[in-house]
């Protein structure tokens, strides 16, 4: 993301924490909400620009709780665990499944830089011409560009929830100036919402992204200490193909053993390290068939 950069802060420790009165703070009123939004908006505007934060890495792991948010919304019963088995054990031919495709669209959100291709990558069953008219929403606040895309897209396509969740989280990277989706909306609102509109919609979504932003900007805190602390063991794995390994976990939420640029067995003996050293978990607790994430 491009983000100016507010100081020099090197230690992951010290990213600036969310003031206590946004996120202690009760509000009814529609001004009083967007307030705080704006504020929790702007302090995780200010933590994305540290270069401690591991912004891909951040990006596909908020996106796997939008996607997990959605499949909820849907009614399915798989969680976190089960989409990245749907996702990173998938073999070639095999096709993730409805869940699997929903996380899949998430993290094709989320992977390039924002632009009307990138979100026809994500949502190839809209033409480029109707995803840029849903964005169109001119020149106004950001919360309100994702409300109003939002809304056009569930008025066009009631069925296109999925399309519309991502599509708002677009409209707010527009209108925050950030060059990648950030999935927020998504895991701050419920089915029901997504019907709401006007004034109530709004102060839905300002409502949604307090705890969002908040919920990131903790992740971005334990994601910038954990990454640190992967770079700082990287220089003692000895094995080929180590230093391209170590940058996949650094960009990915999870990452299977077979996935890695080394062969097999040497593969899986780096996942045991790098768990050994704390620089990695496995997230399955499994025996077999074992995912790795930071």
């Amino acid at each position: 993301m491009t983000f100016a950069r507010p100081d020099h802060i090197s230690d992951p420790n010290m990213l600036p924490q969310m003031p206590s009165w946004v996120t202690s703070a009760g509000a009814e009123t529609l001004e009083d909400v967007a307030f705080l939004s704006g504020a929790a908006l702007n302090h995780l505007h200010l933590v994305l620009g540290h270069a401690e934060v591991p912004q891909a890495l951040l990006r596909d792991r908020l996106a796997l709780r939008a996607a997990e948010a959605y499949v909820a919304f849907s009614g399915r019963p798989e969680r976190a665990g089960e989409l990245r088995d749907a996702v990173h054990l998938l073999r070639p031919g095999d096709l993730p499944g409805p869940a699997g495709e929903t996380c899949l669209a998430w993290r094709r959100a989320v992977q390039r830089p924002l632009s009307i291709k990138a979100l026809g990558r994500a949502l190839p069953a809209f033409e480029p011409g109707q995803i840029a008219t849903w964005l169109d929403a001119g020149k106004v606040a950001p919360v309100t560009r994702a409300a109003m895309a939002l809304e056009a897209v569930m008025r066009e396509e009631p069925r296109a929830e999925e399309a519309a969740l991502i599509l708002a989280d677009a409209a707010l990277a527009q209108g925050l100036g950030w060059d990648h989706v950030v999935p927020l909306l998504a895991a701050g609102l419920k089915r029901a919402d997504l019907r709401k509109q006007g004034d109530d919609l709004g102060l839905t979504c300002h409502r949604a992204l307090i705890s969002s932003a908040i919920e990131a900007v903790r992740q971005a805190a334990d994601l910038a200490r954990r990454a640190a602390h992967l770079r700082a063991v990287a220089p003692r794995l000895r094995a080929k193909g180590a230093g391209n390994a170590v940058e996949m976990f650094l960009t990915r939420d999870a990452v299977a053993p077979s996935a890695l640029p080394l062969p097999d067995r040497a593969a899986r003996r780096l996942c045991d390290r790098l768990v050994d050293l704390g620089a990695v978990r496995e997230l399955t607790g499994r025996d077999t068939f074992r995912l790795y994430g930071v």
